[in-house]
């Protein structure tokens, strides 16, 4: 437990470095205005701690043996490589497995939702002076730009305050952790509603297509019809997709086994099922990152 404490404390420290740098504060020459940087770090941290603890009662629950959330600090934008927990028991039955599987990215994306919704209400448009990295949009984050800060006419963006950026990688956090592969949280759901065997075609299948979309800018082609299905890949889909899919077949798209897979599945267990995947679709970015 020490050793989580420690994590958590160091992560909200590298959060807050990570917000004041966002607002142009350099900590080294004004390390007392780190404090500004407290709208994106308890945005961000709140995220990430509900997503990790619905996973951890959601355990407790079901009496599995399972740590407290590991916060991963970073020297990045967002200061933090997320959170995990780790199970030091089976889970037993399916049920077990959609309720610990969804709990987590249900939880982390209501928060998610409610920063975002009051950190588009302190966004504003700019003007596009200069060339830089901008933000990919989800069906959801695009809709709640539209209607909370308006359509940004031709020459001008939106300029994310650091709470609604925080909802931005709430969302994408999620729809990262939802892919129905191996044993993301997204891989425990399809697991557990459709079975072992179907579980592992929609792990390599979508690995494999997440390779071609993401490997889609460097196809070099001479059919024509050939050629315009991947300048549409290329166009709508992020190249970090194929790095992505490398990751998680190095980590492996097959699930362990549910001892008791007998148990019946109930129906409101595959209604949390399926809104989760709906969460999935809703959160989904196909390309996260773009140049301006």
């Amino acid at each position: 437990m020490a050793l989580q404490f420690f994590l958590f404390i160091l992560t909200v420290i590298s959060t807050l470095v990570a917000g004041a740098f966002q607002k142009g504060i350099n900590i080294f020459e004004e390390p007392w205005r780190i404090w500004e940087g407290f709208p994106f770090s308890v945005s961000i941290m709140a995220i990430l701690l509900t997503h990790e603890l619905s996973h951890y009662f959601a355990s407790k629950k079901h009496r599995i043996n399972v740590t407290l959330p590991y916060f991963i600090p970073a020297p990045s934008i967002i200061g933090t490589f997320g959170a995990f927990i780790k199970m030091k028991s089976p889970i037993v039955t399916r049920k077990a497995l959609i309720d610990i599987g969804a709990s987590g990215p249900i939880g982390g994306f209501l928060i998610a939702l409610l920063v975002t919704i009051y950190g588009l209400t302190k966004s504003e448009m700019i003007l596009i002076e200069h060339r830089g990295i901008a933000l990919g949009d989800s069906i959801l984050f695009s809709f709640l730009c539209k209607l909370i800060v308006g359509t940004p006419p031709e020459g001008k963006d939106i300029l994310l305050h650091p709470i609604a950026f925080a909802g931005w990688i709430g969302f994408f956090v999620t729809s990262m952790n939802l892919l129905p592969i191996g044993q993301l949280d997204g891989g425990h759901i399809a697991y557990a509603l459709f079975g072992k065997e179907k579980h592992k075609k929609i792990s390599l299948t979508l690995i494999i297509l997440l390779t071609v979309v993401g490997l889609s800018k460097f196809y070099l082609y001479n059919d024509y019809f050939v050629g315009k299905i991947f300048d549409i890949l290329r166009e709508n889909f992020w190249e970090g997709w194929a790095i992505w899919a490398f990751l998680l077949f190095i980590l492996g798209f097959n699930h362990p086994s549910v001892i008791h897979w007998e148990v019946h599945l109930s129906k409101d267990r595959k209604v949390i099922g399926w809104i989760a995947m709906i969460i999935f679709f809703l959160t989904f970015i196909p390309v996260p990152f773009k140049i301006n």
